[in-house]
């Protein structure tokens, strides 16, 4: 059973542990779930029994708008581990963007990259805190979500990559790289509140029984004289923070046209720049928010090349 089941608290997932890289750039991205679609690709994998075939693969469109870089956070070594020193923000973000964040009157960039660079022996890691650009989709949703995505390298040469990008904006085909695994984080479609039978599959009880079926039979031992966590009980169904292992980005593209089905996604809209197909389904309804961060366990490379994208309208028409 997988745990918690409780409602997420917030929609912009957390990711709490990185895969090291020593390559020099942004680990992680994020995106808006679109939809559905299904390619057609030819199987170059070795091994695989369809191997030189074309083959039909189920994938995933996340609409993946360049983010922006907000501000530097530097980490340097506490007792419970890593502790906040400082951040560095940048004063060149669009009014846009300054109308929808409570951010300070005045920023100092200059003066707060001397104090990274006089401090630098005492920093033990530099990571980015980026921005969405919701604006550049489709939907109606103007607020961007902030998220802190971490960096590949020494803490020298992430701190000088960091400087060059402060205030400026990050492709998704900068960071990921088709053909290879990733992990996706997100939240659930949220179902409300349910019994044990439908969050849990207990058994329904039998026909002749007195007192209902959709229940369990026993609700415990006397002792303790309490419901323990790890029994079935009515609660919250969906709306969960989950991270799924190795989807394979079977493609990383620039033109929303290119994916988008005649009359757009069912409750999206049209695609409208940059995208990532993902193999199988992600988390999350159409909108969601989408993280994206290295493999944990990964897997070897799995090359498609795809042939054929559907935009077949997916309404029914």
């Amino acid at each position: 059973m997988t745990k918690p089941r409780k409602r997420a608290r917030n929609e912009t997932v957390r990711i709490h542990s990185w895969t090291p890289s020593k390559e020099v750039k942004p680990l992680g991205f994020a995106g808006y779930k679109a939809g559905m679609t299904h390619v057609m690709a030819v199987d170059n994998r070795k091994h695989s029994k369809t191997a030189g075939l074309e083959i039909f693969i189920p994938v995933t469109v996340i609409e993946s708008p360049p983010m922006l870089v907000m501000a530097i956070r530097a980490y340097q070594k506490a007792y419970l581990g890593k502790a906040v020193l400082t951040d560095v923000l940048s004063s060149d973000l669009k009014e846009e963007v300054k109308k929808r964040l409570d951010l300070p009157k005045t920023i100092d960039t200059a003066k707060g990259l001397k104090s990274l660079e006089e401090k630098i022996e005492s920093i033990t890691d530099i990571r980015l805190i980026v921005l969405t650009q919701p604006t550049m989709t489709s939907m109606a949703k103007k607020t961007p979500d902030a998220m802190e995505i971490a960096l590949g390298g020494t803490v020298a040469e992430k701190l000088e990559f960091a400087k060059k990008v402060l205030g400026k904006e990050i492709n998704a085909e900068d960071v990921l790289t088709k053909s290879k695994y990733i992990d996706v984080s997100g939240v659930t479609k949220g179902k409300g509140y349910e019994g044990i039978v439908t969050r849990l599959g207990t058994r329904i009880q039998p026909r002749k029984t007195d007192k209902g079926r959709r229940h369990g039979g026993s609700g415990g031992p006397w002792t303790p004289a309490r419901k323990m966590w790890m029994w079935p009980l009515p609660g919250q169904f969906g709306y969960h923070t989950r991270t799924e292992y190795n989807k394979l980005v079977v493609s990383v593209g620039k033109d929303g046209k290119d994916v988008t089905p005649a009359g757009g996604f069912v409750n999206y809209g049209p695609v409208k720049g940059s995208y990532l197909l993902l193999y199988g389904s992600v988390p999350g309804p159409a909108k969601r928010l989408i993280r994206i961060s290295p493999a944990r366990r990964p897997l070897a490379d799995a090359n498609f090349e795809v042939t054929y994208i559907s935009t077949a309208s997916k309404q029914g028409v």
